[in-house]
């Protein structure tokens, strides 16, 4: 293992001998000088040998290793060529978007995502169809690879992106079996911002003669800015960007969405709210995009709605907020828009509005930039209130400052004398045409404060078990308990369950709280306000082979009704017989209430009938076809006996007997009815 010895003083990318396509692509984007990182890495790549760099998030390591790999890939060829492996399927996202833009004019370019969460068969169409560069998350690459429907004998490349995330997250075992699958005769980058024991290993292990680079982290932003972030939860972002607005107290605010249609949407919707905006975006003529920036130079605009592209080069004193509206999709592309203010010393203000998918990558800035970054908890309609009274109050003692009143208080006099109203009347009915009729006040209800207790404990601080784990954000927010249906018999670990869940969620390890691993289950603690669809993708991901199925701890679930013995005899939770199966009444059956007559057995209707909501008459025994299928000369299928569960019905939710032996797990009220697996009947007994 060697340092690099490529020369530091690079002062272009095209010094570093890329590609034209690439080169324009960079210049597009605003790119000129590249970062520490970039100007040693990118030569050593494009020479074909192995490198290991010590590079923290934020340093540019995406291009590092993208574009030189780019530089060699046989558009001609369809055979996966780059494989990029990362600990997160936000980070596979991202990294796919990077390769897929640096790409923008190489014809015939295809790049492809692989995470869990997704469904396999778009993945396996476009892997068939043939991409050159493969991003994805160690488990689900292992996935296709095993299942053949990803291969690697036309692999020229490998990428290990976070390493040591990979080790935190328990994914070190599936990285390693991956690299043994690749080809002996392949280029290697690996690329971690901190170098344990098992990271090195591997480096030793499967890296050849590899040059070591090492960039060292600094604050990457102006100590002079203020950095705070807003939650995404309960309140649409245009409303709580509108109340954000109303308390702060700023010059100019340079506001960052990422397509160019948002930027003339956000534009007129704050427009629309009494706000002097204007858009920016790579459409506009050059001439239209200057007078722009002449009206937020001299004062007759106070918000500009722009791209990262559109915004390039631009330099307005007048900057005092930098608000991005939407999350930008690196590292870099933050520290540039934030640079926008708090220049020469001045101070400025950041915000981010990060939602909860989000939120690896608030972690990510803030370990970059070196910097915490504060929870902004949303106005309430109450600091509204006060804020425009206090700002009206203002108003009149500056213009009271000012003068040249005679004539207004000669005219008051007279109304007064005409009319015979006290003086406080009319002003209060000057004040009120000054507000256009309209009131000054928000009603209570406008907002409806939702999300405002983002910052409250919640009492959850009590937990004694959270001081085992590693200590949270001293944010205040609060967690609650979820259960997931997998435990120690299943020989699941922390580690597991923390890779599993950051790598569906995007949520970073130290948001997640306590773990309590019981024989058949698991309890864990996540943060307040989880999106639904987050869960949703969650229910479907195993761990150690098994279903997670998450569901809130102590919560009942829709659909789940208690067991109670009906009028007929049976109980929903009690277990049966051995020799009986799970049959249930049918979809239509169930949802007009309707249970079998007292007179049927509990075996399973044909699959015909079953399709019409029916069930069979008492005198149809189960080795007898019914009227319908004897006069069109068919028997009912032998696997459809009352001792077997038809496929169809395997197909509509149940498990597989194979699923069924190896999910044998103690199902309680507070789990989701889609869960796999025959429950033990000494668990779903009467109560």
């Amino acid at each position: 293992m060697s340092k690099s010895d490529a020369k530091a003083g690079t002062t272009s990318f095209r010094d570093l001998n890329l590609s034209e396509p690439l080169v324009k692509v960079l210049n597009d984007i605003g790119y000129e000088t590249p970062t520490p990182i970039q100007s040693q890495a990118i030569p050593h790549l494009l020479a074909g040998r192995d490198i290991l760099g010590h590079a923290p998030t934020g340093t540019g390591k995406t291009a590092a290793f993208a574009l030189p790999l780019l530089s060699g890939i046989d558009v001609k060829s369809n055979k996966i060529q780059v494989l990029t492996l990362t600990p997160t399927r936000e980070l596979a996202i991202q990294v796919a978007e990077a390769f897929q833009h640096y790409a923008s004019y190489i014809k015939d370019f295809h790049v492809l995502p692989v995470y869990g969460g997704q469904e396999y068969g778009g993945q396996i169409r476009q892997l068939k169809r043939g991409v050159q560069v493969v991003v994805g998350t160690p488990g689900r690459l292992k996935d296709h690879i095993r299942k053949g429907t990803l291969k690697l004998d036309g692999l020229r490349a490998l990428v290990l992106d976070e390493a040591d995330e990979m080790l935190r997250m328990g994914f070190i075992e599936e990285v390693e079996w991956i690299l043994e699958q690749t080809p002996d005769k392949r280029q290697m980058a690996l690329f971690s911002a901190t170098m344990p024991k098992q990271v090195e290993r591997i480096a030793r292990r499967y890296l050849n003669d590899p040059q070591e680079i090492s960039i060292k982290s600094k604050t990457a932003t102006a100590e002079t800015i203020r950095q705070r972030y807003w939650q995404v939860s309960g309140v649409h972002k245009l409303d709580a960007l509108t109340r954000i607005l109303e308390v702060e107290t700023f010059d100019a605010i340079l506001m960052f969405v990422r397509t160019k249609v948002a930027t003339t949407e956000l534009a007129e919707k704050l427009e629309a709210r009494g706000y002097a905006a204007a858009a920016m975006n790579g459409d506009m003529a050059q001439n239209h995009r200057e007078k722009t920036v002449e009206r937020l130079k001299n004062g007759s605009l106070d918000i500009l709605v722009a791209t990262d592209v559109a915004a390039r080069g631009l330099d307005v004193q007048r900057i005092s907020h930098v608000i991005n509206y939407d999350v930008p999709y690196d590292i870099e592309a933050y520290i540039h828009r934030i640079g926008r203010t708090g220049r020469a010393g001045r101070s400025g203000d950041a915000i981010l509005f990060v939602a909860p998918r989000e939120r690896r990558m608030l972690a990510a800035i803030e370990k970059a930039t070196r910097q915490k970054i504060e929870q902004l908890v949303l106005p309430t309609t109450e600091t509204v209130n006060n804020k425009r009274i206090a700002d009206f109050k203002q108003k009149i003692t500056d213009t009271l400052a000012v003068g040249e009143l005679a004539f207004m208080q000669g005219l008051i006099e007279q109304y007064r004398q005409e009319h015979d109203v006290p003086a406080v009347e009319i002003a209060a009915a000057l004040a009120k045409m000054s507000t256009g009729g309209k009131s000054m006040l928000l009603s209570a209800d406008k907002f409806k404060d939702k999300g405002k207790g983002k910052s409250k404990d919640n009492g959850h601080e009590k937990n004694s078990n959270k001081a085992q784990r590693k200590p949270h954000r001293e944010t205040g927010e609060g967690q609650e308990r979820f259960r997931i249906e997998v435990g120690h018999v299943h020989g699941v670990k922390p580690g597991n369950i923390v890779g599993a869940i950051a790598n569906e969620s995007g949520l970073d390890g130290e948001h997640i709280g306590s773990i309590e691993i019981d024989s058949e289950f698991s309890l864990i603690d996540l943060p307040v306000g989880m999106p639904d669809d987050v869960l949703i993708d969650l229910k479907k991901t195993r761990i150690c082979g098994q279903l997670m199925n998450i569901s809130r701890h102590g919560e009942a679930q829709p659909g789940k009704r208690k067991s109670k013995p009906n009028s007929k005899g049976r109980s929903e939770g009690k277990s049966k017989p051995r020799g009986h199966s799970d049959s249930k009444p049918s979809p239509k059956a169930r949802a007009e209430g309707k249970s079998k007559p007292k007179g049927y057995s509990d075996s399973k209707p044909s699959p015909k009938v079953r399709a019409e909501g029916k069930s069979k008459p008492k005198r149809y025994s189960d080795s007898k076809p019914s009227p319908k299928a004897r006069a069109e000369g068919k028997s009912k299928p032998k696997a459809h006996s009352k001792d077997k569960p038809s496929p169809k019905g395997r197909s509509e939710g149940k498990p597989s007997p194979k699923a069924r032996l190896k999910g044998k797990l103690k199902i309680k009220s507070t789990v989701n009815t889609k869960v796999r697996g025959k429950p033990k009947s000494s668990s779903r007994g009467a109560k």
